[in-house]
C-alpha cells in the first residue's frame, strides 16, 4: 500500500481503507501494523531541555507508549513500551546550533525482528542510522486516533508533519522530478513519469546518454517534500515546472564567473523560492518523485532548463546504504558511480543573491 495517515500544521490525511473504513462486505484491513514506516520531519528547539518530538499511547496488543525524543545534551532516543517489556534505541546527534530541517525515519519488520532509526539533515546529506531489535507491532487504532483525532498523543511544535506507512520506506538518495517534468530525448521531450530504461536523453551539451535506471518515490507533500514550482520564464524556462525541493538547478553565466570563480553552481530549488520565479506549489498530500539515473553525473534539459540527473555518489561501495535506499532492488554491480560533482552547491545566501542579480 504505502503511506496511510499524514499529519500537519493544517490537518490530517487518512487513507480510509488502511485506517479501517472500508466498504461495507470488503476484507477487513489488520488492526495491528507489523512492518511499517514513521516519518517526522522537524527543527529541534535551541532549548536546553528534553523535546518531545512524537509519542502516542498504546492500546494494543498492550498498554504502554511510543515516544521519540530529542536530548538537551544530544541525541535522540526511541522508546516503545509495552506492558514489562520495552524497545528502545538511541541515536547520537550533535547539533551545531542551526536550525536545519531534521528527517527522522523509524522503520520496522516485526517477523523478521529489525527496525532501524535514521536521521537525514536534506540540507547538507547527512544520514545517520542506529539499529534496533524487537519492535512491536503498532496497532492502526491507535494510530487514527493520535494522528487523525489528535488523542492520546503529542506532536511536538516544531514538527512541521508525521507520516505512517504499512511499508519500509527508503531513505537516502530521493529523486527529484514531478510527472509532467519534461525531458530532452532523441525522440523529443517525454514526461519524466514517461521514460524507461534505455531511453536516450539529450544533455546541455549536445551528448546523447542512456537511461540506466528510472527510479520514482511516493512522499507526503509536505515540509521539505513539498514540490516547487519554476516559472517560466526564469532559469531559461518555456513553460513552468514543479520539481522537489532538493533538485538542484545548474546556474552558469558571466554572473556565476564573476561571483563564484566557477563555470557553473548547482542550485537546490528549495533556495530559490521568492514568490516571484518561484514559489511552493499547493496540491493533494502526497506525490510522486522521478528521477534518471545516468552512467555519470550529467545535465538533463527540462523545458530548456538545466537539471542534473540523479546522483548517487559511491552508493554502490556502501551495501547497508544501498539496500534502505530507492536504489535497493537494483543489481549493486551494474550501478554507477559518481564523483564528486564537479560544480559546487551553493549555501541559501549565495543562491539568494544569485537568482537576485539574475533578476535584475
Amino acid at each position: 500500500m504505502g503511506w496511510i495517515a499524514i499529519s500537519h500544521k493544517n490537518g490530517a490525511w487518512v487513507d480510509p481503507v488502511s485506517m479501517g473504513r472500508s466498504a461495507p462486505g470488503a476484507r477487513p484491513s489488520p488492526d495491528l501494523i507489523r512492518r511499517g514506516t514513521i516519518l517526522i520531519e522537524t527543527r529541534l528547539s535551541a532549548e536546553m531541555r528534553p523535546q518531545i518530538l512524537f509519542a502516542f499511547e498504546r492500546t494494543r496488543p498492550g498498554p504502554g507508549r511510543f515516544s521519540l525524543q530529542a536530548l538537551p545534551n544530544g541525541g535522540l532516543v526511541l522508546v516503545d513500551a509495552q506492558g514489562h517489556e520495552m524497545t528502545h534505541g538511541t541515536l547520537p546527534f550533535v547539533s551545531d546550533g542551526r536550525l536545519d530541517v531534521l528527517r527522522l525515519t523509524y522503520s520496522w519488520d516485526v517477523d523478521a525482528g529489525w527496525a532501524r532509526l535514521t536521521l537525514e539533515r536534506p540540507e547538507s546529506e547527512l544520514i545517520q542510522t542506529v539499529e534496533i531489535s524487537e519492535p512491536r507491532p503498532i496497532s492502526v487504532d491507535d494510530l487514527r486516533l493520535a494522528l487523525e483525532h489528535d488523542i492520546r498523543c503529542d506532536i511536538g511544535e516544531a514538527v512541521s508533519f508525521v507520516a505512517v506507512s504499512d511499508e519500509i520506506e527508503p531513505v537516502g538518495p530521493m529523486p527529484g522530478l514531478t510527472a509532467d517534468v519534461p525531458i530532452t530525448t532523441t525522440q523529443g521531450e517525454k514526461r519524466a513519469a514517461e521514460i524507461v530504461r534505455g531511453d536516450l536523453v539529450v544533455t546541455d551539451g549536445g551528448d546523447v546518454v542512456p537511461v540506466l535506471q528510472v527510479v520514482k518515490r511516493m512522499v507526503p507533500a509536505h515540509g521539505s517534500f513539498r514540490p516547487i514550482r519554476l516559472r517560466a520564464p526564469y532559469f531559461g524556462l518555456k513553460r513552468d515546472i514543479a520539481v522537489a525541493p532538493q533538485a538542484r538547478l545548474v546556474m552558469h553565466g558571466t554572473q556565476v564567473e564573476y561571483m563564484f570563480g566557477r563555470e557553473a553552481v548547482l542550485v537546490p530549488a528549495r533556495h530559490l523560492v521568492n514568490e516571484s520565479s518561484a514559489f511552493v506549489a499547493k496540491g493533494p498530500d502526497l506525490v510522486t518523485y522521478h528521477h534518471l539515473l545516468l552512467p555519470g553525473h550529467e545535465v538533463l534539459m527540462a523545458h530548456e532548463c538545466p537539471l542534473e540527473s540523479l546522483y548517487i555518489g559511491r552508493l554502490r561501495r556502501k551495501p547497508e546504504a544501498l539496500a534502505s535506499s530507492v536504489l535497493a532492488g537494483f543489481d549493486r554491480a551494474r550501478l554507477p558511480e559518481h564523483a564528486k560533482p564537479v560544480w559546487p552547491v551553493l549555501k541559501p545566501f549565495e543562491a539568494i543573491t544569485l537568482v537576485t542579480m539574475h533578476a535584475a
